[in-house]
């Protein structure tokens, strides 16, 4: 028998020779019968208009065409919002993003289903769009009404504060670019039941929309989802590829598969969440905030989705690592004729902190001291000033304990010092550094989905099986979670199957999403499994008279009562000759969390994941270019379940924060036109951009507090909120253009534009 492999072991991803090899099969990889057919989408080519007319005749006619579906084909509910009603799956009279689906199309091969969309005649009477956030802000055009959240007296203790600050800053959209596309496979069945094979973070509300579309049960669709190529929070509600596919079979009773290129992708679909803020600030001289007054509105699309949530969850981490006694906040959700922003990694949470990051800097700015010192001055204590502006009691805080040995391990004070001589020397390429924290809460805030199944079964010859609710999306979930199986029952990992994640075998999941998929769906298979631990056991003792008070050993494909050891696989046969049952669900709940929504105040997290980073880059003040010559990050990962994943997730969502605030830029004409919808338009971070030196560490004193699996900790969203050093560092470097003597007024992306703009404003307001 091999060698176990425990937790804390690191292990290869389940898949990581399918993937770097091709044999990793996605949804656009299944095998299609013969009578599959091909789907295609119309779509909107305006922004905000009254459809006046389509005319589909030319599409019917196309070669290939075998059906065509609008909202008049739709038997049931015409919309797939995932909390309130907003996302239709066609326009049915008005049009309000470009991109916005029309109809769809089946047909013999998918080139001649897209030709075919493409014949369509829409006559439109145009309306005018409201594209920006400042638009929305001054058309009063929202989705909800104005939430306002205030702890203490912040207006008094500004007043009363010795300095002040006000300002704006902006934090841009992002475009998931996740290397699978949408994509979904649907298979008619009899009765009509709908076998959904689907590249979606989300089976269960899949399936149950698509029932809720058709006008039948849940149970008569069955979602199955092996793996997809990545999702970031794009695959989380875009349920509008699943639907349609989904419609097109149950139209035709022919398998259809449907599959978006990578243009028609980007225009559907929603992005992250532009935000604009607004600030004022009291501070003492030392730099404590002392009072803060926000204004938050964020750009949600079309529709609701998940902005609420959002919206909240970057409210909940306008703190970031920072205690404010008195704040108040302003929030609007904004809508505007541009396709439906989404969940992204982070989920509002990024775009929350790099607020407060921006406030802090700018203080530092004004008081001529270094950001670093300021923001240790602002850090939550350990035993006062612990309790959030939500209420909820910080219990497991190690920021200052991260930082401080961050600070020392990357030798920040001295590479600080060596940068501004630098500066002073050189005219035209000016270095910077900067180090920011994060402090990330890790739960649903929405309470209900905080909980997970599993589905275990033990065969004759010991083998295990294993399904859970959680998706595998390349951060070696499945990985992770056959570990913790493995080790529980003391077995080899290659004991383990891991089948498809499947709406008939765990019902009722929750998203993998909110950086809880291993936390909730590990739990699950750990319940699983120590409920048939414990019917083995009463049947061993029973059999063979053990009295044997403590718990047994798995181990080495043994199961150990003190001295007494029988061998797995043996006992399992006799269980099963005995009539003992080798199969269990499992399932988990988040404990502790309450969160009332409407009063802002409780426990919306289990726990924090801290972590910090120093980031140094050169900027060419010519171009507005800039290279990133060193990063060292420290993150909390707690008691490491994999420590090879977490250190691929950390070092991959750096990266992909990097881009957010460095590189990538989505952007809509005034008429609402999306013009960054490709490869040649959207720039994604690439090798060339990637740190010169690139130190990353997981924090070895690290352990969660809390009853999770492990004692270990995500590293699924926080990471990403690690390149807010890349930003201020860039920040930092133009700074020393104007000699340190104000602060540069930056928004996200810092792009090369964006960077040279800075420097201008900043040599025009110092005359330098």
């Amino acid at each position: 028998m091999s060698k176990e492999v425990l937790i804390n072991e690191t292990r290869p991803h389940d898949s990581a020779y399918k993937h770097v090899s091709g044999y990793a099969e996605y949804t656009d990889d299944i095998k299609e019968p013969e009578e599959t057919l091909f789907g295609a989408i119309g779509w909107s080519k305006k922004a905000h208009a009254i459809i006046k007319k389509i005319d589909l005749s030319k599409v019917r006619l196309s070669e290939g065409v075998i059906s065509i579906v609008t909202h008049l084909d739709i038997p049931g509910r015409n919309d797939v919002g995932p909390v309130f009603d907003g996302d239709p799956i066609f326009a049915n009279k008005k049009v309000e993003f470009y991109g916005q689906p029309l109809f769809a199309v089946s047909a013999t091969s998918i080139e001649l289903a897209r030709k075919a969309v493409l014949k369509a005649k829409i006559i439109y009477k145009e309306l005018k769009p409201i594209v920006t956030i400042k638009d929305a802000l001054n058309k009063n055009k929202l989705l909800f009404k104005v939430r306002k959240i205030k702890k203490g007296n912040p207006s008094k203790k500004i007043s009363k504060s010795k300095n002040y600050l006000k300002g704006n800053f902006t934090t841009g959209s992002q475009e998931h670019f996740y290397l699978e596309g949408q994509a979904a496979f649907a298979i008619p069945k009899e009765d009509n039941n709908l076998i959904v094979y689907s590249s979606t973070q989300h089976p269960s509300e899949t399936q149950q929309l698509i029932a809720k579309m058709l006008n039948q049960k849940s149970n008569s669709i069955t979602v199955l989802v092996r793996r997809i190529g990545g999702g970031f929070g794009g695959k989380e509600t875009n349920f509008m590829t699943s639907s349609i596919c989904s419609l097109l079979a149950h139209k035709s009773q022919r398998p259809v598969k449907l599959r978006l290129d990578r243009d028609d992708d980007i225009i559907i679909t929603g992005k992250r969440h532009e935000f604009y803020s607004e600030y004022e600030v009291g501070f003492n001289d030392k730099g404590v905030i002392q009072g803060l007054k926000l204004k938050l509105a964020s750009r949600c699309g079309m529709s609701p989705d998940l902005s609420m949530a959002i919206n909240e969850r970057a409210l909940l981490h306008i703190d970031n690592a920072y205690y404010l006694s008195d704040v108040e906040v302003e929030n609007y959700l904004c809508k505007t004729n541009t396709s439906t922003s989404t969940a992204f990694r982070g989920f509002g949470g990024n775009q929350g902190m790099m607020v407060i990051e921006n406030i802090i800097d700018n203080i530092s700015r004004h008081l001529k001291r270094d950001s670093c010192e300021i923001r240790k001055l602002n850090f939550y204590h350990k035993n006062k000033k612990n309790i959030t502006h939500y209420g909820m009691k910080i219990e497991d805080n190690i920021i200052n304990e991260i930082f401080d040995k961050l600070v020392k391990k990357s030798n920040y004070k001295k590479r600080y010092s060596k940068i501004k001589k630098f500066n002073s020397k050189n005219k035209y390429k000016k270095k910077g550094i900067a180090i920011t924290p994060v402090k990330f809460g890790v739960s649903f805030t929405t309470i209900h989905l905080n909980q997970a199944g599993a589905l275990v079964h033990i065969y004759t010859d010991g083998s295990i099986h294993l399904n859970h609710g959680g998706i595998e999306m390349g951060q070696g979930t499945h990985t992770k979670i056959a570990q913790i199986v493995a080790n529980s029952l003391g077995m080899p990992y290659e004991k383990i199957q891991i089948s498809t994640t499947n709406t008939s075998k765990v019902p009722n999941t929750s998203a993998s999403a909110a950086s809880s998929t291993t936390d909730l769906n590990g739990a699950a298979a750990l319940n699983a499994v120590t409920k048939i631990k414990f019917k083995l056991e009463k049947f061993i003792k029973s059999k063979y008279k053990i009295f044997y008070n403590k718990e047994p050993i798995y181990k080495d494909g043994y199961i150990i009562f003190g001295n007494r050891s029988f061998e797995f696989n043996k006992i399992i046969q006799e269980a099963y000759l005995n009539r003992i049952s080798l199969s269990s669900t499992g399932f988990y709940s988040t404990p502790k969390i309450k969160f009332n929504k409407e009063r802002f105040v409780g426990r919306p997290f289990l726990y924090f994941c801290y972590g910090a980073a120093v980031t140094e880059v050169t900027v060419d003040t010519l171009t507005g270019e800039n290279i990133i010559d060193r990063v060292d990050i420290l993150h909390d990962a707690g008691n490491a379940i994999n420590p090879a994943l977490e250190l691929g997730q950390i070092e991959g969502g750096f990266v992909q924060g990097q881009g957010w605030l460095t590189i990538e830029e989505v952007n809509w004409k005034p008429n609402g036109q999306i013009t960054t919808f490709s490869p040649s338009t959207y720039k994604i971070p690439s090798v060339s951009d990637i740190p010169r030196k690139f130190n990353v560490e997981i924090y070895k004193d690290g352990k969660n507090r809390e009853k999770v699996v492990n004692k270990a900790k995500t590293t699924g969203e926080p990471p990403l909120m690690l390149a807010m050093s890349v930003f201020y560092a860039i920040k930092d470097a133009i700074a020393s253009a104007g000699k340190y003597k104000v602060a540069p007024i930056l928004d996200a992306p810092a792009t090369p534009e964006k960077i040279l703009m800075s420097l201008k404003e900043l040599k025009n307001r110092t005359n330098l």
